[in-house]
C-alpha cells in the first residue's frame, strides 16, 4: 500500500503551547510573534484553542476566566484574541476561537444526525479530526497562522488538541509547521540560582505525547546566560539559538522588541523557510518611548465589581493606556470597588481622581455604588465615561435625579419598575444580516445578547461627534438591555443629550450631558477596537478631558 500523500498548504503554521504553570503569557507571546511577522510584510492570522468544556466564554464568571472579548461578527471569545488584535492589524471572528465544548458539540451533533453511519465515535479520530478541520480553515488565506493551545502541558483536557497538532505536522509537512513551547525558568532567591529543571520536565511531558518543540520561550526575570541556554538546549534537544529569553518587561508593548533582540523572528523564518526583508520596528520603538516618557500623568477611577481581578477589564485597561499615549500622558488606574462606594460614599474614594469610568457588567451587585459614583461625577463636574452598563446606569441616575422619575430603573434589576428607562428589547434590526433579530427573555442565557458590530450615527455638536470627527461609526456590542424609547422625549426635555443612535434612530447608542466638561455614556464597548498605535477616539477624548480637569 502506498503511503497517503501529504496535503501541502501555502500557509505556514506556528503552534504555541505552555508548560509548568498557567499565566506564563502564551497569548502575549503569540501576539508579539504576530507583530514581528507582520512588520516584515507577512499576512498573518491567529487561532486560540481552549480545552474547557464551555461552548464559549460568554457565560463564564470573569473571576474565573477574565474578560470576554467580542469580535465584529459577534463571537464571544477568550481575552487572548484581544491581544492578537491589539498587536496586529488582523480582524478575528468565530473561527478564530474554539473550545472543547464547541468541538464536542459539533461531533455529537453529527453523530445524532447519523453522519458517522453508526460507527463508534471516538476521541481519535473523530474529535481530533474536527480540531484539525477547525485549524485548517485558516489555510491558503494567509502566509502564517499562529495557533495557541490553551491550558498547560499535562492537563488531561488538552490532550485531544495536542494530539491534533501532532498529527498536523504529518499532514502539512515539517517545513510548514513549527512548535513553540512557553515555559518557566525560575530564579530561586534563597539559592541565588536560576533553575532549568521545570523547563526540562515540561519538555519531557511534551515529547512523551509526540511533540518535539522547535523553539523554547523561557519566561524568566533576567536574561539567560549562554551557559544556561546551552544547558537547556542540550537537555531539551533544542538548538541553542532556539532557546529564547522571554524576560519580564516593564510594559507589555516591549515584548516584540525583546523577542526581536533575541533573534526569535529570524529563527522562525529560518525554520519555516520563509524569506522576508528586515522588520519595520520603528512604530513599536516610538510607542514604547511614549509610554516610558510621558509628559503628564492623570489618575482615573474605574468603578467595578471585579476589581480584584484586573484581567476582567483587560481591554478596558489597555484602551485607557492607549488614550494616555494619544495625549502623551501616563494614565494611573485606580480600581475602586462599587460596593466600597456603597459602604463609604464616593467623596473620599474618588476625590483624587480626575476622571471616572463605569464599565460594563451584568447583575445587580454593586449597582447602587456605581450610581453613586455617577452622581458624584455629574455634580462635581468630573469627566465621566460610562460603557454599556455604565451608560444604562447614567440614564437611570439622570432619570431619578434630574428628570423627576424617582423610581426609574432597569428591568434587569427591577422587573416591576414603574419607570423602566432601561429594558429588555425583544427585537431589533440587525444590519449585518439585514433582518429582524428576535430574542425571548426566558431563552438560554447565552442567546439573548445583542452581539458584534453595529453602525451608529452621530449627532453634530456633541462630545461624540467631536471625538470621532465623522458622521457614522461601527462599534462592537455585548448587552441584553437597551434604552427605552418610551422615556426618550421626557429625558431629552430634562436635558439628556442623545448623541448617537442606530441609523434608523430606533436604538439609542450614546447619551451625554451638555452642561458638563465631558460626560458621555455609550451602549457599545469601544475598548474592543482600541489599538496602541490607533487609540480609540472616545478614550483619547476622555483622557484629554481628565487632563484638562486636572489643570
Amino acid at each position: 500500500m502506498k503511503p497517503a500523500k501529504q496535503q501541502r498548504s501555502r500557509t505556514k503554521f506556528i503552534f504555541i503551547t505552555g508548560g509548568v504553570l498557567s499565566s506564563l503569557g502564551k497569548g502575549l507571546a503569540a501576539a508579539a510573534i504576530g507583530a514581528l511577522l507582520e512588520s516584515r510584510g507577512l499576512k498573518i492570522t491567529f487561532q486560540k484553542l481552549d480545552p474547557y468544556i464551555n461552548v464559549d466564554p460568554g457565560t463564564m464568571n470573569p473571576f474565573q476566566h477574565g474578560e470576554v472579548y467580542v469580535t465584529d461578527d459577534g463571537a464571544e471569545t477568550d481575552l487572548d484574541l484581544g491581544h492578537y488584535e491589539r498587536y496586529t492589524s488582523v480582524s478575528l471572528g468565530q473561527r478564530n476561537n474554539y473550545t472543547s465544548g464547541r468541538i464536542y458539540h459539533t461531533v455529537i451533533s453529527k453523530e445524532r444526525r447519523g453522519e458517522y453511519l453508526g460507527g463508534t465515535v471516538q476521541v481519535i479520530p473523530h474529535i481530533t479530526d474536527e480540531i484539525k478541520k477547525a485549524v485548517r480553515q485558516l489555510e491558503d488565506e494567509v502566509d502564517v497562522a499562529i495557533v495557541e493551545i490553551g491550558g498547560t502541558i499535562g492537563d488531561i483536557e488538552s490532550l485531544p488538541f495536542l494530539e491534533a497538532i501532532r498529527q498536523l505536522r504529518t499532514d502539512l509537512g515539517r517545513e510548514n509547521t513549527i512548535y513553540i513551547h512557553v515555559t518557566l525558568v525560575p530564579y530561586i532567591k534563597t539559592a541565588g540560582e536560576v533553575k532549568t529543571k521545570p523547563t526540562q520536565h515540561s519538555v519531557k511531558e511534551l515529547r512523551a505525547i509526540g511533540i518535539q518543540p522547535d523553539i523554547l520561550l523561557c519566561r524568566t526575570e533576567t536574561t539567560l546566560s549562554d551557559e544556561l541556554k546551552d544547558k537547556i538546549g542540550l537537555f531539551c534537544n533544542v538548538e541553542r539559538d532556539a532557546v529564547i529569553t522571554a524576560r519580564d518587561v516593564d510594559d507589555i508593548y516591549e515584548v516584540p522588541l525583546c523577542f526581536h533582540a533575541e533573534g526569535l523572528d529570524d529563527k522562525i523564518l529560518k525554520l519555516l523557510n520563509i524569506w522576508t526583508g528586515a522588520p519595520r520596528l520603528e512604530p513599536w520603538q516610538e510607542l514604547v518611548a511614549k509610554i516610558k516618557n510621558p509628559i503628564r500623568e492623570v489618575p482615573i477611577a474605574i468603578i467595578g465589581k471585579y476589581v480584584e481581578l484586573k484581567e476582567s477589564y483587560k481591554s478596558l485597561h489597555e484602551a485607557l493606556v492607549h488614550g494616555g499615549v494619544a495625549n502623551d500622558a501616563r494614565v494611573v488606574l485606580h480600581y475602586v470597588s462599587a460596593e466600597d462606594i456603597e459602604a463609604q460614599g464616593p467623596s473620599q474614594l474618588l476625590a483624587h481622581c480626575h476622571g471616572i469610568l463605569v464599565p460594563g457588567g451584568f447583575g445587580g451587585r454593586g449597582v447602587a455604588g456605581k450610581i453613586m459614583a455617577i452622581t458624584h461625577a455629574r455634580e462635581q463636574k468630573v469627566p465621566f465615561f460610562g460603557i454599556c452598563l455604565g451608560m444604562q446606569l447614567a440614564t437611570v441616575e439622570f432619570a431619578r435625579n434630574i428628570a423627576g422619575l424617582a423610581d426609574a430603573d432597569s428591568t434587569e434589576f427591577n422587573p416591576g419598575s414603574p419607570h423602566p428607562v432601561i429594558y429588555f428589547i425583544k427585537e431589533w434590526y440587525d444590519y449585518r444580516t439585514s433582518r429582524v433579530q428576535i430574542r425571548e427573555e426566558s431563552g438560554e442565557l447565552g442567546g439573548t445578547l445583542r452581539l458584534g458590530s453595529y453602525p451608529c450615527t452621530l449627532r453634530e455638536k456633541t462630545f461624540a461627534r467631536a471625538a470621532y470627527g465623522v458622521e457614522q461609526v461601527d462599534e462592537r456590542h455585548r448587552h441584553r438591555y437597551e434604552f427605552n424609547n418610551e422615556y426618550r422625549e421626557r429625558l431629552v426635555e430634562a436635558g439628556l443629550v442623545i448623541s448617537g443612535t442606530s441609523p434608523d434612530d430606533k436604538l439609542v447608542e450614546i447619551v451625554e450631558l451638555a452642561d458638563h466638561p465631558w460626560f458621555l455614556g455609550c451602549q457599545f464597548h469601544p475598548e474592543f477596537k482600541s489599538r496602541p498605535m490607533r487609540p480609540h477616539p472616545l478614550f483619547a477624548a476622555f483622557i484629554k478631558a481628565a487632563l484638562d480637569h486636572q489643570g
